[in-house]
This record gives C-alpha cells, structure tokens and sequence, in this order.
C-alpha cells in the first residue's frame, strides 16, 4: 500500500464515526419524516403505508370543504406568523438585555470576569421546567408581581400578565438571553480599549465611541448571539405550553399536538419539515451576511 493510500485509509478511519453518526442521527430521521409527511393519515394514529398524499402540505395554508373544495385556513398561518414574530420579539429583547450586560463584563476587571460569565450561565444549572414553573409564580393574578403592586396601590385588580403572548415572550427573553450575551461578551473581550480612548482622542462623545468603534468590532457576537436567540424560540415547546396556557401556540406546540392528541402524522411531520426549512433559511441569511461582512 503506498503512502498516499494509507493516508486516504487513515482519513476515511477519522471521518467514518462522525459521518456515520450524521447518517444513522440526522440523515434517516429527516428522510423518515419527509416520507411520513406524504403518506396518507390514519384515524386511528400512525399513516397508512404506501398511499401517498399531499393533503398534509396543503392543509398548511387550505382546508377542505363540504363540497371537497379548498378554501384559504389562516388558522395556521397565524400560528406561524405568531411564532416568527415571538421569537423576532425575543431576539429584540435579549440583544437590548444582552448588549449592555456584556459590555459591562467586557469592561470589568479579568478578577470579576470569571464570576460574572459564572452567574450569566447560572440559569443552565436549573431544568428549563422549572424555571417556567417561576416564571408562573411571578406572573400569576395573586403572583409575586401583581400583589406587590397591588400592595402600593398601583392598580386596583390584578393585571393579565400570564397566559398570553406576554408571558411567552418573557419567558423566552430569559430562557434565551445567556444565549446572547456570552457570543457578544466573546467579542467584545477581544476589542482592544486602547481604540475607544482613541477615539476620545479624536473628540468623540461615550455615544460615538459606542456607535463608530464598539458595535462595529462586536458585529459578528451580536450576529451570532441574535441567531442563536431567535432559532430555537422558532421551535419552542415548553414556554408557550406553561406561559402560554394553551392560548398562545406556537410551531413546536402545534407539531407536538399533530403527533399527539390529533393523531395527525402527516401533518406533524409536515410542519417538521417546515419548521427546518425557517430554520435553514435564517441560518444561510446569517452565513451570507457574515461573508459579506468579513469580506
């Protein structure tokens, strides 16, 4: 066997686990779906093996009538706009939290860093469960919140702060947020203050400093932090289910109710598939954008 073979052999032996389990853990399980998505449902749970239909991707935007027309069904349509627009939402939110949280981490003495990354991934430590379970608790008619302000004389009855988009939303921001503050303070620690003081040099205000020198060198954290914040809200499955009380459904909600009590296989798997591709294409507009930036 010559040198060049034993290399080819040896890469083959390096890639082979990684590809294989690319294969057996993402391949045949998105290919399972897709053929499930076209096969015909059954009533009774599970599809009917080898009658193919469309009807589940139709169904996405048109319902049958009496008469087996089709007729436009802005009920699900809604329930995807809603999920694009909460976790656009969430997105806004921790990067207005996030930004100014990891600047002043950026900004610390490096004794203080490791503390403060230590408290930011704090959160973690605790099952996502129960911190929606908290967030209950604060959020609630006779909660933490409204009773305190029931308590100064705020307002007189207790405000509707649970079981609405509201609630989703804040609990999305805070389920999320470390997601976006760790990207921004990676970049942010890499910035060398030395070109700050320049531009104080150079007559610039904090304003301009922030805006010509700090944002432009933490662009690719803020880019990342805000990707990683808004694709998985897009398919959220335990905070709009708590928070939301059934009232606010969202994509992944939609997706579990279709495999569970709808028994709608197809359907399920329709939406899968279409949650994937919104996450696809957001992921390509934030590698073109990147590329454009780098270049």
């Amino acid at each position: 066997m010559t040198l060049a073979s034993r290399r080819l052999v040896f890469r083959a032996l390096l890639i082979g686990p990684a590809l294989l389990a690319i294969v057996v853990f993402l391949l045949v399980p998105l290919l399972l779906m897709a053929w499930v998505s076209i096969q015909t449902r059954d009533y009774t749970g599970g599809v009917v093996w080898g009658d193919l239909s469309y009807e589940a991707y139709l169904r996405l935007i048109f319902e049958r009538n009496l008469d087996d027309t089709l007729g436009i069904n802005f009920a699900y349509l809604q329930i995807i706009l809603r999920s694009v627009w909460l976790s656009f939402l969430t997105m806004t939110l921790s990067l207005l939290v996030g930004f100014p949280v990891a600047l002043f981490m950026a900004t610390r003495a490096p004794r203080w860093k490791a503390l403060l990354v230590f408290m930011v991934t704090l959160p973690f430590w605790t099952n996502l469960l129960v911190r929606n379970y908290a967030w209950i608790l604060l959020l609630r008619d006779h909660g933490t919140i409204n009773s305190a302000l029931l308590w100064l004389g705020v307002i007189s009855e207790p405000l509707p702060l649970l079981h609405n988009e509201f609630a989703v939303a804040v609990g999305l921001t805070y389920s999320f947020l470390p997601f976006m503050v760790l990207p921004i303070y990676s970049s942010l620690e890499k910035i060398d203050l030395r070109l700050v003081e320049a531009s104080f040099d150079l007559y610039a205000n904090r304003w301009m400093a922030l805006r010509r020198v700090v944002l432009p060198l933490a662009f690719p954290g803020i880019v990342a932090g805000c990707m990683l914040v808004f694709v998985p809200s897009l398919g959220s499955y335990v905070t709009p289910e708590l928070l939301g009380g059934g009232k606010t459904l969202m994509i992944g909600n939609l997706i579990g109710l279709q495999f569970g009590a709808a028994r709608n296989w197809p359907f399920g798997a329709a939406l899968g598939l279409f949650l994937m591709v919104l996450v696809v294409l957001s992921l390509t507009v934030y590698a073109r954008r990147y590329r454009r930036e780098d270049r």
